[in-house]
């Protein structure tokens, strides 16, 4: 489809479901009312039935409480399908917000932010308006963490041709991913919650195993009926307090551990719901691919997880029920908590191998869903080749943020080992923006995604940047010294990488504006010592720089060193910026003219 047909097929379905939204939504609340006089003329009846007769009054009552139930669950549906076209409508708004790069309801995985990163700070792939933003469709917690994971470290080269394949299969299931997604648009999971489920994974049980307290839980409310009744008929009140010493000590003697398997849990209930309804909606499906189908055969067993699943978030609640001050008596009487921790240990005996199993595909499906969901809004970008030739190769290559009435792409040959691309230009020319380019497809590619380029040919390398340093006041630097320390790090990884001691991935860096914290001598003289102790170590990679005198390297480099420029031109006083990488040092400049504009009166001086 053209962009202009993915904004009709969009508000076509934004138009779709937010009138079935409205229809069902006005039906619930008519129905409303329904329920609402059907259960007072009920009561009105069956009061008049039971004068009559009181079996015929205990049987209509009886016959009424199934039926209104039955309704009440119907309504409910009613309302959940309501919900679940008025979640649709949101989500194909946001996409149609994004044809126009407006992505900013999506969550921006600020959190994975590492500055001292290879090179995710410098690339923008977390934060506001960031490569993560962008994709991100994951709407629980496991799943956002592993498409962050993605983008941070490149994938074996067997396991990107899978999620290629995954990727390409899931773009073309709309309906599907969608619907997968409105499921689990109110999901509120935390870190901290499925932290402490997994420390519950591994505690000691407490009543499982447990001979004399498991038969306590059967012989206790045996035990205080029996007191009751004998309080009720022969004991007096301090006789019956007695009685009560044992249950009493068996709750005293397991509250603490009672209270550590409750904290481990109790705010994971409504979590493990909406996992469970996703992943419900996972095990329907059959899928083509291998990958897809390994992710799906770790639902299907025996019992269905999402069966599972929804078994224990029911167990957890019903534990909960402790935090109602009523608990206390259901304590005394039957001991409460104890018979729920008891099927929680008997649910984690059974499902505690599993359980990370189905967090760790429902995580990883809900990644490739966000990638296919990319591959499906741009039709144009293509899957990259992997290949073992030491070189980048690129057909109009663009930049993934920028949109596409003003992206501008180039074709580009990289080879990512002895060789390093200099490019120059004046300011705003588009060097740093270059250098992004091809940062974040190589990370796209690498990730086992669709690429913003024609076509695409890679190797399997490590990506390194030094493009953006700032003060570090924690440990008081410059920023002039926070790069020479991220130029060591980077320094460092290619050497490793040249010595092959750990068959590692060559190295490609891009560095913007090396060493720009001192004077223009300094610059010079240390910018041509870092070229040269790179193509040493048989280093690869683009260097963007104002300093033309470089571009001299080129000639005493043995085809080490290329140069390339992006060009401004200058036209009756205004800028004009082409964006389009060629061969050779730049010749425009632009700073003087852009201080004149903004005030500076460079004549006079």
């Amino acid at each position: 489809m053209t962009d202009q047909q993915l904004t009709t097929y969009y508000e076509e379905r934004i138009s779709r479901f937010s009138a079935i939204a409205e229809k069902l939504r006005k039906r619930y609340e008519f129905y409303s009312l329904v329920r609402l006089f059907t259960f007072l003329g009920a009561v009105g009846l069956i009061s008049l039935l039971w004068t009559i007769h009181w079996g015929i009054g205990l049987g209509s009552m009886v016959l009424f409480l199934f039926l209104f139930y039955r309704f009440v669950q119907w309504h409910l549906t009613l309302e959940s399908q309501a919900k679940h076209h008025e979640s649709l409508t949101q989500i194909n708004q946001q996409e149609r917000d994004a044809l126009d790069h407006q992505y900013q309801a999506f969550a921006d995985g600020g959190e994975y932010v590492e500055p001292e990163h290879p090179y995710t700070l410098d690339l923008d792939i977390f934060g506001p308006w960031s490569l993560f933003q962008y994709i991100n469709r994951a709407t629980t917690g496991i799943g956002q963490a592993l498409l962050a994971k993605y983008f941070k470290a490149p994938a074996t080269s067997p396991l990107i041709m899978a999620r290629q394949e995954a990727i390409e299969e899931l773009s073309k299931r709309a309906d599907w991913r969608q619907d997968f997604r409105a499921l689990g648009l109110d999901c509120k999971d935390s870190p901290a919650h499925l932290r402490a489920l997994r420390l519950w994974l591994t505690d000691e049980n407490i009543v499982l195993g447990k001979k004399g307290l498991t038969a306590a839980l059967y012989l206790a409310p045996i035990w205080v009926i029996c007191g009751i009744l004998l309080w009720i008929f022969y004991f007096n009140w301090t006789i019956f307090l007695l009685w009560m010493i044992p249950v009493v000590l068996i709750i005293r003697k397991t509250m603490e551990a009672v209270d550590k398997t409750h904290s481990r849990t109790a705010k994971a209930g409504d979590m493990l719901n909406t996992y469970a309804r996703l992943i419900q909606h996972l095990e329907q499906p059959t899928f083509q691919s291998g990958l897809l189908q390994r992710l799906h055969a770790a639902f299907m067993g025996k019992k269905a997880a999402s069966s599972s699943i929804n078994r224990l978030s029911y167990i957890i609640s019903q534990l909960n029920v402790r935090f109602n001050i009523f608990a206390v008596f259901l304590n005394l009487i039957g001991l409460w908590d104890l018979q729920w921790v008891y099927r929680l240990e008997k649910w984690r005996h059974t499902e505690k191998e599993r359980l990370p199993q189905w967090f760790a595909s429902l995580a990883e499906l809900e990644a490739l869903s966000s990638l296919a969901n990319l591959s499906f809004n741009h039709p144009s970008w293509t899957f990259p080749t992997l290949h073992e030739k030491l070189l980048i190769e690129a057909v109009q290559l663009g930049h993934p943020l920028i949109h596409v009435s003003q992206r501008v792409s180039n074709d580009i040959e990289l080879p990512v080992r002895g060789h390093i691309k200099l490019v120059t230009g004046s300011n705003m020319a588009g060097k740093s923006t270059f250098l992004r380019t091809v940062g974040l497809n190589a990370v796209l590619a690498l990730a086992g995604a669709p690429v913003c380029a024609k076509k695409m040919a890679l190797p399997q390398i490590q990506v390194f940047t030094s493009m953006r340093t700032q003060d570090a006041l924690h440990e008081s630097t410059s920023s002039f010294y926070a790069e020479l320390k991220r130029l060591k790090f980077i320094i460092e990884a290619v050497e490793v990488a040249y010595r092959g001691e750990h068959q590692e991935r060559p190295v490609f860096f891009l560095l913007d504006e090396i060493l720009k914290g001192t004077n223009s001598v300094d610059r010079h003289t240390g910018s041509k010592a870092l070229i040269q102790q790179l193509i040493r170590s048989e280093g690869g990679g683009i260097i963007a720089t104002h300093d033309l005198e470089l571009g001299q390297l080129e000639a005493t480099a043995n085809g080490a060193v290329e140069n390339l420029c992006i060009e401004v031109e200058i036209r009756d006083g205004k800028l004009y910026f082409d964006y389009t990488i060629k061969k050779g040092v730049s010749k425009s400049f632009n700073a003087t003219l852009l201080m004149q504009q903004m005030g500076i009166r460079i004549g006079e001086v």
